[in-house]
């Protein structure tokens, strides 16, 4: 299981990475709230409080659906793609 960090750091990654990118325009139209507080902590602009961290944790568990597997314990976004990869 990927903890809340590694959580926030990944997400805010994909949030600042690929916003702009037709592969992921409905997961981040989406989740409009857990991306951006993902990104936001993630840059040191903002604290999380207890109904942040629901988001964030709704949001990671639709993105790991959505990229089609199982939280094993995710260090950086990177790794989740090619376990995407690797599971198709």
């Amino acid at each position: 299981m990927t903890d809340f960090s590694s959580k926030v750091n990944i997400l805010g990654e994909l949030y600042a990475n690929y916003r702009g990118d037709e592969t992921f325009k409905d997961f981040i139209e989406f989740n409009d709230l857990g991306l951006p507080l993902a990104y936001l902590n993630r840059e040191g602009l903002c604290e999380v409080s207890d109904d942040g961290e629901r988001y964030i944790s709704e949001t990671w568990e639709l993105f790991v659906k959505s990229l089609g597997i199982e939280d094993t314990g995710f260090d950086d976004l990177d790794e989740m793609f090619q376990s995407a990869l690797d599971n198709k």
